[in-house]
């Protein structure tokens, strides 16, 4: 008994120290975007790309990434994962010009997928039902210590330092994770073994999701990719009738549409990143550019909605594993449109009690949502589907 204590110990800090380290560069780079800037002259768009390409990356491949370790093992995919993005960090850490940035950006984004698919699924494996609340809860505020520590970190970085740092100081901590990963995690984890991994269904999911993310967000540049973004969802179609003829699916559908609280949660989960995912981009352009605030400030500013989303979400798991985790959830996305509701209203002439404000509502409503919505999510599939 006390064996398999240290082990689920173990497994718990393994994930919540990846799940920190994945935000926690996510939100780093967003801080230090206007000095990258400058030191490449690069333009708007292309510093709007270093974090897109991130987005693209981590979209892409979740998926597929998430089926292929139900099938040829959890364990295995998250160290490849954990291993590549020291590599890609060290690479980051010595770009010479913007484009090798942008390029190992994604890189890093498609590593961030491999870590991201399989942690939720190895913790989930690993805790009885009743204790998954607690252990998602620990996990989930650890992503929101890192992103609370990143803008902070980094802006006491390019004050004293440069942006380069944010990479320098991830590289050990990383391999210091790697390392424990490695002679920590016990065992392996596959709930599909056997089963064939869908090729074809995995080319046109990526096919699709490419050219519906990029025809949207570069629309207002090039009016014609918003036939890129009609010809996404042509292929999209095609991939959602060819998952339903094959034995093995990258996607369920019939247990997915039969599943009304896998359904469900990931619609909220979509809705909620969808309307709220840019805001911390947006205010850190917003503080710099518009409010003539230091990086450094402006990461003391931003942490205000990461730190009270890691104080509240390990509290929202011990309370979803009493109550339904759907009520404690749906309290948490009302907060949250609050809070964009008021973000809408700012304007050059705003004042700081009010960017407060939605920081607070934002980091109370992200608290309470996620870490409930996860564990309905990851308690509502059987072991072979914990990847999707």
């Amino acid at each position: 008994m006390e064996k398999n204590e240290k082990s689920l110990a173990a497994t718990l800090w393994v994930i919540a120290a990846v799940q920190f380290l994945t935000p926690f560069m996510f939100s780093a780079v967003g801080v230090a975007l206007p000095t990258i800037g400058r030191e490449f002259s690069a333009s708007v768009v292309h510093l709007g790309l270093i974090e897109m390409v991130y987005i693209l990356g981590v979209a892409l491949f979740l998926l597929p990434m998430g089926r292929f370790a139900d099938i040829h093992g959890r364990k295995r995919i998250f160290l490849a994962g954990n291993f590549l993005m020291t590599l890609a960090t060290v690479a980051l850490s010595l770009a010479p010009n913007i484009e090798f940035l942008i390029i190992f950006r994604f890189f890093q984004g498609v590593c961030a997928a491999m870590i991201t698919s399989t942690s939720l699924a190895i913790l989930t494996s690993v805790f009885p039902k009743e204790r998954l609340g607690r252990a998602m809860g620990v996990v989930v505020s650890g992503v929101y210590l890192g992103v609370s520590a990143g803008p902070t970190l980094a802006g006491l970085m390019i004050e004293y330092l440069n942006w380069r740092w944010i990479f320098y100081s991830a590289v050990p901590v990383e391999l210091m994770t790697l390392i424990f990963a490695l002679t920590q995690l016990e065992g392996e984890w596959t709930g599909s073994k056997g089963e064939t991994f869908d090729w074809a269904g995995s080319i046109l999911y990526m096919t699709a999701l490419f050219g519906i993310i990029l025809g949207i967000v570069e629309t207002h540049n090039f009016p014609a990719a918003r036939w890129l973004a009609c010809g996404g969802m042509g292929v999209f179609s095609l991939f959602l009738v060819y998952e339903t003829r094959i034995s093995s699916p990258l996607l369920p559908l019939k247990k997915v549409i039969s599943n009304k609280m896998f359904a469900f949660s990931n619609l909220a989960t979509w809705l909620n990143y969808a309307a709220s995912f840019g805001i911390m981009f947006f205010f850190s352009i917003y503080l710099q550019v518009i409010k003539g605030v230091s990086p450094k400030n402006t990461g003391l500013v931003l942490i205000i909605q990461p730190l009270l989303q890691a104080v509240c979400a390990p509290f929202a798991g011990r309370m979803s594993d009493i109550y339904r985790p759907a009520y404690i959830a749906t309290a948490g996305m009302v907060l949250c449109t609050l809070g964009i509701a008021l973000a809408a209203l700012l304007n050059a002439t705003s004042h700081f009690p009010m960017i407060y404000g939605i920081l607070l509502l934002m980091g109370l409503g992200f608290g309470f949502f996620s870490t409930p919505n996860n564990t309905a999510i990851m308690g509502s599939v059987g072991p072979g589907e914990y990847g999707m």
